[in-house]
């Protein structure tokens, strides 16, 4: 097993890792849509999904495969009346239409709208 850390994407608010590569696929712990370089998050529902996808991404990156290999996505959203706007943004980065798993969560860390984590292939 092999832990991946990028900082282009935020670091771990707890006690675990950004990913773990295992059996030839990458898990990714849940990415919130924190900017890395500024440590802020950006308003609303479209710029959230956006930066918590290219957080995804740069994981991927640093664990050398890509958005075009997940397999499956787990999403959080914090109010499920922004699921159509969600849609737009991740159909834009999750081309291969992965399997999904998309859930209203009561609150999610930080108070954010929005969370993704994925599987990827190696």
């Amino acid at each position: 097993m092999e832990m991946i850390h990028t900082d282009r994407a935020p670091a771990a608010i707890g006690p675990y890792s950004q990913a773990w590569i295992t059996a030839g696929l990458v898990f990714t712990s849940g990415q919130i849509p924190i900017d890395p370089d500024t440590g802020m998050a950006p308003e609303g529902i479209a710029a959230q999904a956006e930066q918590s996808c290219k957080n995804v991404a740069a994981i991927l990156e640093a664990a050398g495969t890509d958005l075009n290999h997940v397999v499956k996505t787990t999403c959080f959203l914090a109010d499920m009346a922004d699921f159509a706007v969600f849609n737009e943004v991740y159909a834009k980065y999750f081309t291969g239409k992965p399997a999904r798993s998309c859930i209203a969560a009561r609150e999610l860390p930080k108070g954010l709208l929005c969370e993704i984590e994925v599987i990827a292939k190696v």
